[in-house]
């Protein structure tokens, strides 16, 4: 059930720093964290030299801006370039390799780590599984949409991905036709994709859809193009949310977008808010977006613009209220440490997140995965802190003073406080710091490790000593236990 904040969490008034909401660290962290992955300390001193309004923009400038990747040689690969005694092994290289370059993308503090967070944002609303069609060439086209279009025009955006191979083939377009007319898409289209549940249409509706959708049938081998095929098209009248006529693809959206604009609206934004917001709506903010929304003649770009730059977004009560994904955990970490993202790091991340339930390009179902607390459980948790253990552990058996670094960096020198770099730290990794003086005073006494205290007293310890970076790590590994360190 949706609840509604107090007016206390602010409106969609462009955020302007003040006493009470000061543009500081944390909130330059929530930013990173909800439109990318996090940030580094230095993102974050740069970040603080511009205003939000500018910094909101800039990112998104600098989303639109990044080029797409350039295709690979397979790009355009039928099963017939393959070798067939080595058929599986090629494609689940060229599976792998792109998720590699996805997660690279991912990790860039800039525009284009937004654009990469939108696009796997997408990829969970426009569900396809690769599994279903098992075509790197199909799994390219699909993502270069998500990727094309996650800051553009929502409904050339759902026109063109309803035809591409990938969603042909598991929501069954391509078997579509006016023979044997197949509603699944169609049902997906309004259920999931555009309007929502039970929301403005009608099974009616549903089956004249699918008659108008019909026609995408025309595949000469597998992992080609699938071509409209008019012979396999129905051309009589249906009639689609009371409009009647010889309707075809594209009049099928024309007609959803003309007729059901409120509902389109509403439910894109309501589901851009959860993700990027907090699970519990603010009705009022959700339509308030959606007026943008339609007067933007469906652009996204407003609406991010419009809901990244507000006080609401910005507000304590939205500063930590979301369970990390796998993704948002383990990138998270690499991208606010600083620490190494080398090729054996990055090779890892897929797996360690399809351990905790997230494999790009497979979400679980049609209605992709739930988010939120739906994340965690005994199981997922402990893989989440032995994901962390083995991220540590690689850092230190192969870039140990990196973790020296990135204290010295966040404290600004060779401090003897362990007071304070813990509390650096701490306040780094977590989006509203530890709940209690106690918890802080924990690790406090985790990060002092097995230095005796009197060194401390005596200010004969400082992060120089061949025991910090040890340190740092153990008090890393500290933190990634806490439950705070689940949300962002």
């Amino acid at each position: 059930m949706s609840v509604l904040f107090s007016c206390e969490t602010g409106t969609l008034a462009p955020y302007v720093p003040s006493a009470d909401m000061p543009w500081d660290e944390q909130r330059v962290q929530h930013l990173y964290r909800r439109l990318a992955f996090g940030a580094s300390h230095s993102t974050i001193q740069a970040a603080l030299q511009q205003s939000p309004q500018d910094l909101v923009d800039a990112l998104i400038d600098e989303a639109l801006a990044t080029p797409l990747p350039d295709p690979p040689v397979w790009a355009n690969w039928t099963v017939d370039d393959y070798d067939p005694d080595m058929i599986d092994d090629q494609i689940f290289e060229q599976f792998f390799s792109w998720n590699y370059l996805w997660i690279q993308g991912m990790l860039q503090q800039n525009g284009g780590g937004l654009r990469d967070k939108l696009a796997l944002f997408w990829s969970n609303h426009f569900v396809t599984r690769f599994e279903s069609y098992f075509c790197p060439s199909y799994m390219y086209e699909y993502h270069k949409i998500l990727q094309q279009y996650a800051l553009g025009n929502f409904k050339e955006f759902t026109k063109a991905i309803g035809i591409t191979p990938a969603m042909l083939i598991f929501l069954n377009g391509v078997e579509n036709n006016k023979f044997e007319p197949n509603e699944n898409y169609a049902r997906e289209l309004y259920e999931l994709f555009t309007l929502g549940a039970d929301n403005g249409y009608t099974q009616q509706d549903i089956v004249e859809t699918a008659r108008a959708l019909t026609g995408w049938n025309g595949i000469d081998v597998y992992c080609g193009p699938i071509e409209f095929v008019p012979y396999f098209h129905d051309d009589g009248e249906k009639t689609i949310f009371g409009q009647t006529g010889n309707w075809g693809y594209d009049d099928v959206h024309d007609i959803l977008f003309a007729e059901r604009q409120d509902q389109v609206a509403t439910h894109i934004c309501r589901k851009i808010y959860k993700y990027f917001v907090g699970p519990q709506v603010d009705e009022d903010i959700i339509a308030q977006l959606a007026q943008t929304f339609k007067d933007n003649n469906f652009e996204l770009e407003p609406v991010y613009r419009q809901l990244f730059k507000s006080e609401h977004f910005f507000h304590d009560n939205n500063i930590g209220v979301k369970v990390k994904s796998p993704y948002e955990m383990i990138l998270g970490l690499i991208a606010q440490s600083g620490l190494s993202s080398d090729a054996t790091v990055l090779e890892n991340v897929r797996y360690l997140a399809e351990m905790l339930g997230q494999d790009l390009f497979s979400p679980i179902d049609v209605a992709g995965w739930p988010g939120d607390t739906a994340w965690i459980n005994s199981g997922t948790l402990t893989g989440r802190w032995l994901t962390a253990d083995y991220y540590l552990y690689y850092i230190v058996e192969n870039y140990l003073d990196s973790l020296r670094d990135f204290a010295v960096d966040l404290v600004g020198g060779y401090s003897n406080d362990p007071q304070l770099i813990t509390e650096a730290i701490v306040n780094h990794f977590l989006p509203n710091s530890l709940q209690t003086p106690e918890a802080m005073d924990q690790a406090v006494t985790v990060f002092k490790w097995e230095v005796p205290q009197n060194y401390y007293d005596q200010g004969l310890w400082n992060l120089g000593w061949e025991t910090a970076p040890y340190q740092v790590a153990v008090l890393i590994q500290h933190i990634a236990r806490k439950p705070e360190f689940q949300l962002c």
